[in-house]
Parts: C-alpha cells; structure tokens; sequence
C-alpha cells in the first residue's frame, strides 16, 4: 500500500477504492473535503491514525470490484438510475413518516424541507449530465479510438467546473440531512417505516459521496485530458450555463 498517514483523503480514495467504504464507516468527509491530510482528520476526529491505516489496507484486499467502477461510465449511467429510484421511494416514505410521527419529532419536517430541496437540485442535475455532458464524454472516448469527434460546446472545462460546485452543494444539503437527523439514530418509538426511511437516507448518502468522489477525482480529470488531446476539440459553442 503506497499511502501514509501524510497522504491526503483524495489521493488515498483514489489509489484505493476500497478506502471510500472505510471513510464512510467513520464519518470521514473524502469527497467534499478531500484536499486534508489523513494524519489531521484523524487527530481532529480523536482517531488513531494506525487502526486507520490498518483498515484501509484491509479494504484494499477486498476492492476489486470498485476498482472496476473506475475505469468506465457505465458505473455512472447505472448509478443515476438507482439515484432516481431511491429518491422516489424515500420521498414516498418521507411523507408517510411525517404524517405519523411529525407531533413528537418536529425534526422530521426540517429533514424533509431539506431532502425535497435535494431532490429537485439533483434531478435536474442528472438530467444535465446526461443530455449535455455525457454525450460529448463518451464521443471523446469514442475519438481516442480513431472515431471523429463532434462537441457539443466548447470546452469541459466550464460545464465540469458547474458539476463540481453542484456536487458541493449536494454534499452539504446531505450532511444537514444527516445533522437533522442525529446522525440516522432511529428514536426508539419508531416504526419499520421509520427506520427504513433512515437507513435509506444514510445509504443515498454514501452512494452519492462514492459516486461524486468518482467523477470530481476520476472521470472528469480523464474526459479533460481526452478533451486536450482532441484534434476536433470546440472552440466556439455556447458552454453549458452556469
């Protein structure tokens, strides 16, 4: 394992991508705040930087599987339709929820004001991916393999820049979910659909940490050099609007 503990989030989660499972587990944020020494998130989080370590060569051991999922954009293209799907139903369960238990936990009306604002940012948000961002990617891909390519705007570096600010803003609606929530500890009077809606809560949030981290770290850093190695590459067609 070539990481220590001077190595920062994002360079370990890129190296190992396993690691991304074990920073989930101990509430470590890689994804918006991946620029941080792991030695200092530890001290700041009273963890021992050791049994850190530890963990991380562990999780390498068994990751091949999103090792994988780097390496291509079919990762991305299934992972919005789970987004899509689970957004519905934790929407559906929100309301249900809300109506049974909102008298003794008012927090519940703070977390759904907050998730129906991310579910409206970020469905508009998949929608641009796909219609205006991708397209040109997989065409960029495609032209490495000899294929022309045609842009759609001028360069990725405007559109991707809006992407990542969006993402920014979706990790920080999630962790005001998470703060609402008390961290999706289920009261004790809860019921199924109670704990379900948390678990689900919880679970979009780590999906969409790893799925952010993939494309800020991974793929748009890739489609940016494929870009620069274009010999069609755009240079006068309106960028996506920022």
């Amino acid at each position: 394992m070539s990481v220590n503990a001077s190595s920062t989030l994002q360079s370990i989660a890129v190296q190992l991508p396993g690691a991304t499972r074990v920073f989930e587990k101990l509430g470590i944020d890689y994804c918006c705040r991946g620029n941080r020494r792991l030695r200092d998130v530890c001290v700041g989080a009273d963890l021992p930087v050791d049994e850190v370590l530890k963990s991380l060569e562990d999780a390498e051991k068994s990751a091949g599987e999103d090792a994988d999922d780097l390496k291509n954009w079919n990762h991305v293209t299934r992972h919005h339709g789970f987004v899509r799907e689970q957004l519905e139903r934790l929407d559906c369960l929100l309301v249900k929820v809300l109506a049974i238990h909102s008298e003794l936990h008012p927090e519940l009306g703070r977390i759904h004001q907050l998730f129906e604002g991310l579910r409206k940012d970020l469905l508009e948000h998949l929608s641009q991916e796909e219609k205006l961002l991708f397209p040109y990617v997989l065409q960029l891909e495609a032209g490495a393999n000899g294929e022309q390519v045609v842009p759609s705007f001028g360069t990725l570096e405007a559109p991707l820049q809006k992407m990542i600010r969006e993402h920014d803003e979706a990790g920080g609606q999630l962790r005001e979910i998470r703060e609402a929530s008390n961290y999706y500890l289920v009261p004790r009077d809860a019921c199924l659909s109670y704990r379900e809606l948390y678990q689900g809560l919880q679970a979009l949030e780590e999906d969409l940490h790893r799925h952010m981290f993939l494309e800020n770290y991974i793929l748009f850093p890739r489609a940016i050099k494929l870009e620069l190695t274009s010999p069609s590459r755009g240079t006068d067609i309106e960028d996506l609007p920022c």
